[in-house]
């Protein structure tokens, strides 16, 4: 495992880090060490330092891959000394003062918005009647229930975290593009890994792809580990 970079994988909002099991059994079996972030959700800043700690506890350089909210924490956390390249799959991918709010706000207006109900007690959760077509169309139903019912309350200020330095400015980056997201619009996402100057693959996917498709997520996150590892 020498010459291949570590692996962090930094999970959203909604959901914890161990949906991220197919994709980690992928690619340990091919020789990568991964290791999993479990994001607090409380503020960016917050989940930017937890994510640093696992960073930096890795021998060696770190691809980094973030899914949905967690795009905008490895953006915060990517500019770590130890980062080589950075992953995003179906996730927001802010700029310098950008927070997930204000790329929500840019959102297409002729699509459904994500079923996001009011805030309570100053945390964020899904209407479970719609998060099986919302967040995993293409997640068996038994399993998009569990998902459902095992939500993590998204803490309101870490929509509003800004970016304060964008990773992706000067490491490199990688996307995966979900055709059938309903959470964050194929649109957007084009528009955001465009302007991230990100390496780009479209998957016929919903948002929970990494649950659903692990082997197309791991793919990508094994063509931006080679890139990493290669000699510059």
């Amino acid at each position: 495992m020498a010459d291949k970079p570590a692996i962090v994988l930094v999970h959203g909002g909604f959901v914890d880090g161990s949906g991220w099991r197919a994709v980690y059994d992928l690619l340990t079996h091919d020789g990568y060490h991964v290791a999993v972030v479990q994001n607090p959700t409380l503020s960016l800043q917050g989940d930017a330092a937890v994510a640093r700690l696992i960073i930096d506890a890795q021998d060696g350089p770190v691809v980094l891959v973030g899914h949905s909210y967690g795009g905008a924490v490895i953006t915060e956390a990517g500019t770590d000394p130890n980062v080589a390249a950075l992953v995003y799959i179906a996730a927001f991918v802010p700029d310098a003062g950008e927070s997930v709010n204000t790329l929500l706000a840019d959102f297409p207006t002729d699509v459904p918005g994500p079923p996001i109900l009011p805030p309570k007690d100053g945390f964020l959760s899904l209407d479970r009647d719609k998060f099986h077509a919302s967040f995993a169309g293409d997640v068996p139903a038994d399993l998009a229930a569990f998902m459902a019912d095992s939500q993590v309350p998204w803490g309101v200020d870490a929509l509003g975290g800004q970016v304060t330095e964008p990773a992706w400015r000067t490491k490199p980056s990688w996307y995966l593009i979900t055709t059938n997201d309903k959470m964050i619009p194929p649109p957007a996402q084009r528009t955001m890994s465009g302007r991230a100057g990100s390496t780009t693959l479209e998957a016929a996917g919903s948002h929970s792809i990494y649950v659903s498709q692990p082997a197309a997520v791991a793919d990508l996150i094994k063509q931006a580990a080679s890139a990493a590892a290669a000699p510059q």
